[in-house]
């Protein structure tokens, strides 16, 4: 064989081995929705969120990080599943398109011009590869008035599922579809569910008569019109000079945490970031902070009608 030859022949092998390098990876590739949602409303209302983002509190060390593989999978070379991006990304994303299809207009996330923020926690989002494909999507988010602060809806949404990959077996491709196919089932209900409070609150943003519905699978946390101890009206922060006074019915609870940043929860419920300011009825609250590289804290507070409380809590590594 003559070195022409060789060379061709080398040559060949450097791409077939490149091609297979690029092949066998664990990253799964979840792509955006691909053209227009045929049941997308074709009317824009003057509804407006900005998406502040989503805190991953699953505590598995690698933000994309999704599940493990026991079975085979055509293109992977290891056992762990990983995401070609982070799951908050992923989610982000996903709610952003679901709530576009709905008619409100969504925002950049630093848009002062938004009438309503949104935020929320991430609790649960795997996917292992098993004799059935298994998937386990846990989501709450908060929607709040961008102007005064005030929770408006705070929900969460679980989705458990399963399936059977076939005889054949998995690619990456079936993963990253079905994947896909089980958040866009999350945050659509999650986007269902705000629209529908929306219409019910704020009438005059929409063309259409108001009214809400139960969709289900969302567990409705605070809602109008609900009464609850755990359902506070959250005010913007105020200067240093100017402290929140309470409501004659309410009180005031000030959360600062060492480093800042923390999630605030009151009795399960997320509520925002550290330093926190929120107007919450008068009763005992347990006060839970988390941030991801620390232990949670905690602490019970009493809050009485008319006063301020303040709590500070250190998280420790």
């Amino acid at each position: 064989m003559n070195r022409f030859a060789l060379s061709l022949l080398a040559g060949a092998a450097v791409l077939v081995l490149g091609g297979c390098a690029s092949l066998m990876s664990n990253e799964i590739h979840v792509s955006e929705s691909e053209g227009p949602n045929p049941n997308a409303s074709t009317v824009r209302y003057l509804a407006s969120v900005r998406i502040a983002g989503y805190v991953d509190g699953r505590n598995v060390g690698n933000p994309r990080k999704i599940g493990i593989s026991e079975e085979r999978v055509f293109g992977m070379s290891g056992t762990d599943i990983i995401l070609d991006r982070d799951v908050s990304d992923v989610v982000t994303a996903s709610l952003r398109k679901c709530l576009d299809d709905t008619g409100i207009r969504v925002l950049a996330k630093d848009d002062a011009g938004a009438l309503f923020e949104l935020s929320g926690v991430i609790k649960e989002l795997r996917y292992d590869v098993k004799v059935r494909d298994q998937v386990h999507i846990k989501l709450e988010t908060t929607l709040k008035e961008v102007a005064t602060g005030k929770v408006v809806w705070a929900g969460e949404v679980e989705q458990k599922d399963d399936r059977f990959a076939g005889v054949s077996g998995n690619t990456k491709n079936d993963i990253a579809d079905y994947l896909k196919r089980e958040v866009g089932v999350v945050t659509g209900k999650t986007a269902e569910a705000i629209n529908s409070v929306l219409m019910a609150t704020r009438p005059e943003l929409f063309s259409l008569a108001p009214g809400t519905k139960v969709i289900p699978g969302v567990k409705v946390l605070v809602a109008p019109g609900v009464a609850s101890p755990s359902s506070p009206v959250v005010a913007p922060l105020p200067a240093a000079k100017d402290q929140p006074q309470a409501s004659s019915a309410n009180g005031v609870l000030v959360v600062s945490t060492e480093p800042a940043h923390a999630s605030v929860y009151l009795d399960g419920v997320y509520y925002g970031m550290s330093p926190l300011h929120a107007e919450v009825a008068a009763g005992v609250y347990k006060v839970e902070v988390k941030l991801k590289g620390y232990k949670a804290a905690s602490e019970k507070v009493s809050i009485r009608k008319g006063d301020t409380t303040e709590l500070e809590l250190a998280l420790e590594h």
